[in-house]
């Protein structure tokens, strides 16, 4: 159970704690960090751990959820714990496979959660963008559809005991909640979310199909130019956000994170700075006014920070659609 016992109800009856830890890291932090900050992000009380294959740390995260296991902090049935498939592996073929590397690398025996990270099918390998000679993406054609079946027989079979996805537009969720014999509707749906992306028609479009829109992205971005849309404003530094902090005595970053939760979104807080996951932690002691949200909301600019125009070319991509 999370400390305070936040948590809301996945369409398939599992629950998930409503702040997660995020851990994709900046390239310039040693993996072995992944390791130090889980294991602290554990005992000041986080309970939802959000990793990767791609993000290279699963190994490290892993060892860090055993470790708090090991010394009696938590029980594996209190982490809720996420992986995602990654683009080289939506071949249905490749799905549990890829899978039980993300269980092997962390030695669990069961993820709570496994989602498709992003809907472009790239080429399979071992090679996680795989780029031809003119540095653009390879793509490889799969009907999502498919992968979705793939993971179906992932949840049946027990290695993972939600299933979702991630960066999807409305119509790709459709294309999925439309199939015939669908089997599991998505938990949810893991996309860029915070004041200046508030994401209100793709939320309106998951509640209506009892699907979790979970935000990643929450604080702005770190600035990592390969991924980042380095001109948008620092979100952070934004001044009605600072207002409303300073009128309740938070700090900015407690403010976008408490917006999520009272809007219904799950939301992952990514640091690893150990003063400030310690501080995240604490969205749960106060509460934002109906004008604070009002206000927040007002801040909505449709700007991403994290446009993936690597994938622009896809037939797939998804941020090509309003929502």
């Amino acid at each position: 159970m999370d400390p305070k016992g936040q948590r809301v109800k996945l369409n398939d009856g599992h629950f998930i704690p409503v702040l997660g830890f995020g851990t994709a890291e900046a390239k310039e932090v040693p993996k072995s960090e992944a390791l130090e900050v889980t294991k602290f992000a554990i005992e000041v009380g986080f309970r939802h751990i959000d990793c990767a294959h791609v993000y290279q740390n699963e190994e490290h995260v892993g060892q860090a959820i055993r470790s708090k296991i090991a010394d009696g902090t938590v029980k594996r049935e209190d982490i809720f714990y996420t992986s995602k498939l990654w683009c080289t592996f939506l071949r249905p073929e490749l799905v549990r496979p890829a899978l039980e590397k993300s269980l092997k690398n962390l030695h669990l025996d069961y993820v709570d959660l496994y989602i498709i990270h992003f809907p472009l099918a790239m080429k399979p390998g071992e090679e996680l963008f795989p780029k031809d000679e003119n540095g653009k993406l390879i793509g490889d054609s799969v009907d999502l559809c498919h992968t979705w079946e793939a993971l179906e027989k992932c949840k049946d079979a027990g290695l993972a005991k939600s299933i979702g996805v991630s960066n999807f537009n409305h119509k790709q969720l459709e294309k999925i909640l439309n199939k015939p014999g669908l089997k599991y509707k998505p938990v949810c749906n893991q996309v860029e979310c915070h004041p200046y992306l508030n994401q209100s028609k793709l939320l309106d479009f998951c509640k209506s199909h009892d699907i979790v829109l979970v935000a990643y992205g929450a604080l702005g971005s770190q600035r990592v130019k390969e991924w980042v849309n380095l001109n948008l404003p620092v979100l952070l530094e934004d001044s009605v956000l600072c207002a409303i902090a300073k009128k309740h005595k938070q700090t900015p970053a407690l403010v976008v994170l408490r917006y999520q939760i009272q809007r219904g979104v799950v939301v992952l807080a990514k640091s690893y700075n150990k003063k400030r996951i310690k501080e995240n932690i604490q969205v749960f002691d106060f509460e934002l006014t109906p004008e604070d949200m009002k206000a927040i909301d007002g801040l909505n600019r449709n700007k991403r920070y994290y446009e993936f125009l690597i994938g622009v070319g896809h037939p797939e991509y998804p941020f090509s659609e309003e929502y």
